[in-house]
């Protein structure tokens, strides 16, 4: 039996998991639909300054942020190292995905970057864009939303990993959860290591309340929030 029938239908799923997720972010507004900003990423580089093992010994948990804006460039990279496609005119990921069905939507919730607008956005991996959903800061009901743990407001972005299980599940059953969790993981360890590249820091963050954390961010219902990552120029404090 042919493989190529199904990897199309996949394909066709995860273009409609998207589409569906831009229309339950603004339902029955077709008009605001219409008017999300979408916003070209710099293109990641593939070279960096740091060697993978000097960043998996610099990594460490960060939970104090200088009030210092990022730039766009380091935000295209982090994104990349998330989510973002590694093979030309492909659909292969940064991180692995049982059955190439890539279940994980990444959100940028953004208080300080160099010629963005405060915000939150929705991570396009095909076109390395960003789009913007929500305007304004969302940093303190999201700190709020994650049992009160304020630091998370101080930094200047936050990345939040949210999964359709649905994609990954329709294949492999409950089984397939598991493997959304593993994703999840890669995709987490990928962020922590390119941030400590660049000069950043950041920590995992899963304690928060799912329900407050989708409503604050207006997550459409078939994302679930997993991670968040808040990510700046790290303070002294660090475990």
């Amino acid at each position: 039996m042919s493989l190529k029938p199904l990897t199309a239908s996949f394909i066709m799923i995860s273009l409609l998991g998207y589409m569906t997720m831009i229309s339950n972010a603004f339902p029955g507004r077709a008009e605001e639909r219409e008017k999300i900003k979408s916003i070209q990423l710099p293109a990641p580089s593939a070279e960096g300054k740091m060697s993978l093992e000097a960043a998996i010994e610099k990594r460490r948990s960060r939970r104090r942020f200088e009030d210092k804006a990022l730039r766009l460039a380091q935000i295209s990279q982090i994104l990349w190292a998330a989510q973002g496609i590694t093979e030309k005119g492909g659909i292969k990921r940064a991180a692995p995905s049982a059955g190439a069905l890539y279940p994980l939507e990444i959100y940028l919730v953004v208080r300080k970057v160099e010629g963005l607008e405060a915000g939150v956005y929705h991570y396009n991996p095909a076109k390395h864009t960003i789009d913007l959903i929500l305007k304004g800061n969302y940093q303190n009901p999201l700190a709020r939303a994650c049992l009160g743990q304020m630091f998370i407001a101080d930094a200047p972005v936050c990345i939040v990993i949210t999964a359709e299980y649905e994609r990954t599940t329709v294949k492999y059953g409950r089984r397939g959860i598991r493997y959304v969790h593993m994703e999840a993981g890669h995709a987490g360890q990928n962020i922590c290591l390119q941030v400590v590249s660049l000069g950043l820091g950041t920590v995992s963050v899963g304690a928060f309340q799912d329900e407050e954390v989708s409503r604050v961010l207006n997550l459409p219902k078939a994302h679930r929030p997993l991670y968040v990552f808040p990510i700046g120029y790290p303070g002294d404090w660090k475990v």
